[in-house]
């Protein structure tokens, strides 16, 4: 399809593409279906069609102030006590990702909440099949079809090196958290959570011997990052020092991290930047542990852990405070707490992939499980029953099947909607970010960034149809 009619399509009245750019004239256009028209081509287009609606979706937030942005100055100001009394989502948007933001959109605006962050992992970039370009720009959508207007908080969750392919061949597994990284900050991820904790060898006799690889090569990944800044922005990145489903990290590992991680970077790069957090393990796992009959066991978190690893994190090293991973599926009593003892940032994913799970028709259901007792045979261990196997590897098929995910009928699609935003409510309430757009305005600055069009797009199109649900 020619550039200018793949434009016309991606261009609805109020908005207008020349050869000086994209202009907005009419914002209250973006909170239409024609929103979801542009979603949609920057996911399931062709090439061009892609790469346009992509561009599109950049430009008109950079237009109406829904910018990717560094979350780093407000993580800042809580190390400095500036800011304090809530701890930030990170929450994993892997399946049925338009509906899901802009569920958790609609519930910032209601609470008016800015300091929440939506992010992707490593490995879930590849099972969901959402690389970093798709992801910014679904976020960018989602914003702009639920009239979000602020700073939007996009992370690279996990950018872990593989301790089993390190050994391996250790200069191509970081090569590969390098170009991830090179990806995803091209994109938009203005935070990165950098995940060397595999490295750490408790064979070792010393913390600082056993941390050694873990800061050593975090330095290395972060001298890679620094380098890849858009003018005028600090990616806010954060370190960690247990490994998720580990025993429960300490004040002296956390001191030995810091303390290496400090000194290697002030020797290598003078006066360059480091970390705003320190991820550590208080008691979680991944998903949950589930039980043979596909339930979750109970989860015994150690808040006295994170309570103290955060006052050393802000009071010794100035960072924001301690980040708990694996948090999505403790009961609902549980997350009150984080706040109260100034946790500064909880991963929320499994809870809100099992609600998916829960929601979809019975019919697209057990084909997802059919497809999953073929194609993740070799992952099922002999001790699993069928519900753990199911459990533990139907996020495996959240890629395969995202276009299912996208297309689920109406009804579907609106009982999903309304259980997350009774979750969304729920989570950014007892965190306590309800109200936080103030501080994110205070503290934060995101820059204006311009891209070029797409080669051939020409200097102007033609207006949009009149048909709201053109290009679907």
């Amino acid at each position: 399809m020619a550039a200018g009619a793949i434009l016309a399509r991606v261009a609805p009245h109020g908005i207008s593409v020349s050869a000086a750019g994209l202009a907005v004239s009419d914002a209250s256009v973006l909170a239409s279906p024609q929103t979801d028209a542009i979603a949609r081509l920057a996911v399931f287009g062709d090439d061009s069609e892609r790469e346009i609606a992509r561009w599109a979706l950049w430009e008109i937030g950079q237009s109406v102030g829904v910018r990717p942005a560094s979350i780093h100055d407000l993580y800042m100001a809580r190390g400095r006590g500036d800011v304090k009394g809530f701890t930030v989502p990170a929450i994993n948007v892997r399946g049925m990702s338009y509906d899901t933001a802009r569920s958790i959109f609609r519930t910032a605006n209601r609470l008016k909440a800015g300091a929440f962050i939506l992010e992707i992992a490593r490995s879930e970039i590849a099972y969901t099949d959402q690389r970093p370009a798709e992801y910014v720009a679904v976020m960018i959508a989602a914003a702009l079809r639920e009239g979000f207007r602020g700073p939007v908080f996009i992370q690279g969750d996990h950018f872990q090196v593989n301790a089993k392919k390190y050994a391996v061949d250790a200069a191509a597994e970081i090569d590969g958290v390098m170009m991830l990284a090179t990806e995803a900050v091209a994109a938009g991820f203005y935070n990165v959570d950098i995940d060397t904790s595999t490295l750490v060898d408790l064979s070792h006799a010393t913390l600082d011997d056993q941390q050694r690889l873990n800061y050593e090569i975090g330095v290395d990944i972060t001298r890679h990052v620094r380098g890849l800044e858009p003018n005028g922005v600090t990616i806010s990145l954060g370190g960690e020092i247990g490994e998720v489903g580990t025993e429960n990290s300490t004040v002296p590992e956390l001191r030995a991290y810091m303390a290496g991680y400090n000194r290697t970077l002030a020797a290598q790069a003078p006066g360059m930047t480091g970390l705003s957090k320190i991820s550590v393990q208080s008691g979680t796992s991944h998903g949950g542990v589930v039980l043979a009959d596909g339930s979750i066991a109970d989860v015994k978190l150690d808040f006295n852990t994170l309570r103290e690893l955060g006052e050393v994190a802000r009071s010794e090293f100035g960072l924001s405070g301690a980040v708990q991973h694996g948090a999505s599926t403790l009961p609902d009593g549980a997350f009150h707490n984080f706040p109260k003892c100034e946790t500064a940032e909880i991963h929320l994913a499994t809870g809100f992939q099992n609600m998916l799970y829960d929601g979809i028709p019975a019919a697209l259901r057990a084909e997802i499980y059919d497809w999953l007792r073929i194609n993740a045979a070799g992952e099922r261990k002999a001790t699993d029953s069928e519900e753990q196997f199911l459990y533990k590897t139907r996020k495996k098929a959240l890629g395969p099947f995202k276009r299912q995910l996208w297309d689920l009928p109406e009804d579907a699609r609106a009982a999903l909607g309304a259980a997350f935003d009774a979750k969304f409510d729920f989570l950014f309430t007892q965190l306590g970010v309800a109200d936080t757009a103030a501080a994110v305005a205070r503290f934060v600055h995101a820059p204006e960034q311009h891209r070029p069009a797409p080669s051939g797009c020409g200097p102007a199109v033609a207006a949009a149809p009149d048909d709201p649900d053109a290009g679907e």
